[in-house]
C-alpha cells in the first residue's frame, strides 16, 4: 500500500496516538509485572481446565488489570527511539484485549471439547462431553472497543467424510 494513502495515514496516526498515550502514563508498574499478572490469570482461569465461574472471574480481573495498566504502567525511554519496553507495552495492551476475548469465547463454548475441559460438562464416566448440536461451528470474535461487548461471528461446519463422535481417553 502506498504510504501516502489516506488509510495508511489514518492507521499511522492511530499508532502514534496509542504509543504517545502509553508513554504519557508515567506510572509505577513495569510492563513485565502486568504481563506476568495477566499470564497468571489466564493460566489459573482459562487453561486446559476451566469453569464458567473461573472464566467470569477472569473477565473481571482482566478488565481491572487493563484499567490499571492504562493508569499505572511505566515505560522508560522515548517513543521515537528503538524502545523495546514500549514494544512490550504495546503487545501487553493487545494481550489484555485478546485475553478478554479468549475468556469470553471459552465461556460461550458451553461444553468440553478437545483439550479444553469444563468439569461441568462430563459424561457419567468422567469423559469430556461435547455438544455438537450447538457448537459445530467456527467462531471468531470481533473486538468492538474497551467496555463494549465483542461481536460473535459464526460459520457452521459440515462434515462429509468424518462423522462427529464422542472422544474417550480411557
Amino acid at each position: 500500500m502506498d504510504t501516502g494513502h489516506p488509510a495508511f495515514k489514518e492507521v499511522e496516526q492511530e499508532v502514534e496516538d496509542r504509543l504517545g498515550r502509553i508513554m504519557a502514563v508515567g506510572g509505577s508498574r513495569t510492563v513485565d509485572s502486568f504481563a506476568i499478572e495477566l499470564g497468571r490469570i489466564m493460566w489459573n482461569e482459562c487453561g486446559m481446565e476451566r469453569t464458567a465461574a473461573g472464566l467470569e472471574k477472569a473477565i473481571g480481573q482482566i478488565a481491572e488489570l487493563r484499567e490499571e495498566f492504562w493508569k499505572d504502567v511505566r515505560v522508560l525511554g522515548k517513543a521515537d527511539d528503538l524502545n523495546q519496553e514500549l514494544e512490550k507495552a504495546g503487545r501487553t495492551a493487545d494481550f489484555l484485549e485478546f485475553a478478554d476475548i479468549m475468556c469470553r469465547d471459552a465461556l460461550a463454548r458451553d461444553e468440553s471439547c478437545g483439550a479444553h475441559y469444563r468439569p461441568e460438562h462430563v459424561t457419567d464416566d468422567g469423559e469430556a462431553k461435547r455438544d455438537d448440536e450447538n457448537f459445530a461451528h467456527v467462531a471468531v470474535w470481533e473486538f468492538t472497543g474497551v467496555g463494549k461487548e465483542p461481536r460473535l461471528h459464526k460459520e457452521p461446519l459440515t462434515f462429509e467424510y468424518v462423522q462427529l463422535s464422542q472422544r474417550s481417553y480411557k
